[in-house]
């Protein structure tokens, strides 16, 4: 068994938010293990025989439209690649836990894309690429900031979900303990 991370950008249908106990009931029927939840609701740690994370996020995505009808951003990170994602973020070191993000994203970055979505781009934060993710730097505060991830889900043709170094952190150092 391998420890993995589920990353939602919403569990809510409508006005209804899922309970822990839907979701645990939903990820058991999919052979999950030690289910979870970890700093917010949105983020729910468990256990699967060894698997790509792509092909994880394909059958929890499958399962969240069958049982809740919902058809929100579910990515999959392991407990490497998410130890990976703070490890290789540039900002991570003199930047503010806070402000520091990672936006996962549902497949690789596109270079010639993120480069013309450089190009022109206003706002204080910094931006870089990493592995199925872009890392921010959110200087003034993402409430001020320009390049917030719906503009960047357009611009790049991606679906994602944004954690900050400090929830990234914690969520590892949870899986980790297990």
């Amino acid at each position: 068994m391998s420890r993995y991370i589920a990353l939602f950008d919403s569990l809510r249908i409508g006005a209804k938010r899922l309970t822990m106990a839907e979701l645990r009931a939903a990820f058991e029927a999919e052979g999950c293990l030690n289910i979870e939840t970890v700093v917010a609701g949105g983020n729910i740690l468990f256990d699967h025989p060894e698997r790509p994370d792509d092909g994880l996020e394909e059958m929890l995505s499958r399962m969240m439209r069958a049982r809740f009808g919902m058809t929100s951003v579910v990515l999959v990170r392991s407990s490497p690649t998410l130890a990976a994602a703070i490890a290789d973020n540039p900002f991570a070191a003199e930047g503010e836990e806070g402000s520091v993000h990672t936006l996962f994203l549902d497949g690789p970055v596109d270079p010639e894309a993120f480069a013309l979505m450089q190009t022109g781009r206003q706002g204080a934060e910094q931006i870089a690429m990493g592995d199925r993710a872009l890392h921010i730097d959110y200087v003034s505060g993402a409430a001020e900031a320009k390049q917030v991830g719906a503009f960047i889900e357009r611009r790049l043709g991606l679906r994602g979900t944004a954690r900050s170094l400090r929830s990234m952190k914690r969520m590892l150092a949870k899986m980790v303990e297990v």
